[in-house]
């Protein structure tokens, strides 16, 4: 029987009592890829963007010959593995006084953990990524954890693979192969990552069929459901639902993006990640805890996010400083390259400054203190999550 427990520090501040380690899942680092394809989707909803978007689509056609091409273009957070390493372990270290496992976990990339495994202060975290799953008509996002180090890049150039074949020339068995594949190795953990975000946008309803639909085929093989970091309280509580539907554990997951650490970690008994893995999938044993930074409003949080995102690091390491250094696109040739490149007159368009001064204000002082008020969500969050 699994046993799910979550706790909230704001309401116990000595939830980490008796608790050997604190374990950070799911966080992003430079190495991550991220669409943009959210700035298309955008467009659609938003009715009134969309001249604006055309005018600006076909200036850009005129003057450098580029058309914007969303689906390959991406951006990357800010942090380096080190520096993302770092805040993660600190923050468990600093706010739990418990010792800190962090299992960093790119968008269908394994750079950042064996980066992280020269450097003899990391070289014990698990090899680890986010890998984009096709499914139905959508795709699920899940965390693999802790790959044995002797095969981690032959499954890292299987797992991609299978993402990049069209639906049409997939073998429609090797996804729950490979699932069972890799639920034969002990140490590794594979969880459902935020099981109810429409990241694809096919509707509530649909997304719901194809949720259920995946755990039916493949639940034996998922070891938990993740409650997301970033996600708002409505669709974690939906989400420690449907884990009590199909028997599954509820694990954090922060999905930090920016510069603010996960929202909530693990607390174990553990003392390395592989007892970690076998308290998780043997013992069935979860304990959720949600940090202070949870409690602020959602919409807030996504703001702040956004922020961390396009804002600039002078102290950084060389190309992780500007925000145009971690967007990437296509350039006439179709080769990917940094917007830094691509600008013809070695800056931003003044539409892209005037856009992001906008945001920018957003996150000043006054603005951002009002905004914070604003979208206040207290009343929400006196339900609890408990599965």
């Amino acid at each position: 029987m699994s046993q799910s427990s979550i706790s909230y520090l704001w309401r116990e501040p000595e939830a980490a009592k008796g608790f050997v380690t604190g374990v950070s899942l799911h966080s992003h680092t430079n190495q991550s890829k991220e669409t943009l394809d959210f700035i298309s989707e955008m467009s659609k909803d938003w009715t009134f963007l969309q001249p604006l978007m055309r005018w600006a689509e076909q200036r850009s056609k005129r003057l450098t010959g580029i058309a914007p091409a969303y689906a390959q273009a991406y951006w990357t957070p800010p942090l380096t593995p080190s520096l993302a390493f770092d805040l993660e372990r600190k923050q468990i270290e600093n706010k739990l006084q418990l010792p800190g496992l962090v299992s960093i976990s790119d968008h269908d990339d394994i750079k950042a953990p064996l980066m992280l495994r020269t450097v003899p202060s990391s070289e014990h975290i698990p090899i680890s990524l986010e890998w984009t799953v096709p499914f139905g008509c959508t795709a699920f996002h899940l965390g693999v954890h802790n790959l044995p180090s002797a095969t981690a890049a032959d499954w890292m150039e299987r797992l991609v693979a299978f993402t990049a074949t069209p639906v049409k020339e997939r073998n429609p068995k090797l996804l729950g192969e490979y699932l069972a594949e890799l639920h034969e190795i002990p140490s590794v953990l594979l969880i459902f990552n935020h099981p109810l975000w429409d990241l694809y946008r096919v509707g509530k309803d649909r997304h719901e069929v194809d949720v259920n639909q995946f755990l039916a085929l493949h639940g034996q093989f998922i070891h938990a459901l993740e409650l997301n970091g970033l996600r708002d309280w409505k669709e974690n509580r939906e989400t420690a639902t449907l884990a009590n539907k199909w028997n599954q554990l509820v694990i954090s997951g922060g999905d930090r993006h920016g510069v603010e650490p996960n929202a909530n970690v693990n607390l174990t008994h553990a003392t390395s990640f592989n007892e970690f893995v076998h308290e998780v999938r043997r013992e069935r044993l979860s304990h959720v805890l949600f940090m202070p930074q949870y409690a602020e409003p959602w919409k807030h949080r996504i703001l702040l996010s956004t922020l961390d995102a396009i804002r600039d690091y002078p102290h950084f390491p060389e190309g992780s400083r500007l925000w145009d250094e971690r967007v990437f696109h296509p350039d006439v040739h179709g080769n990917i390259r940094p917007l830094t490149e691509l600008w013809t007159t070695g800056k931003a368009p003044t539409l892209f400054r005037g856009a992001l001064a906008v945001v920018k204000m957003m996150g000043t002082r006054p603005v951002s203190e009002g905004l914070r008020m604003a979208w206040n969500d207290t009343v929400e969050m006196r339900a609890t999550l408990d599965a």
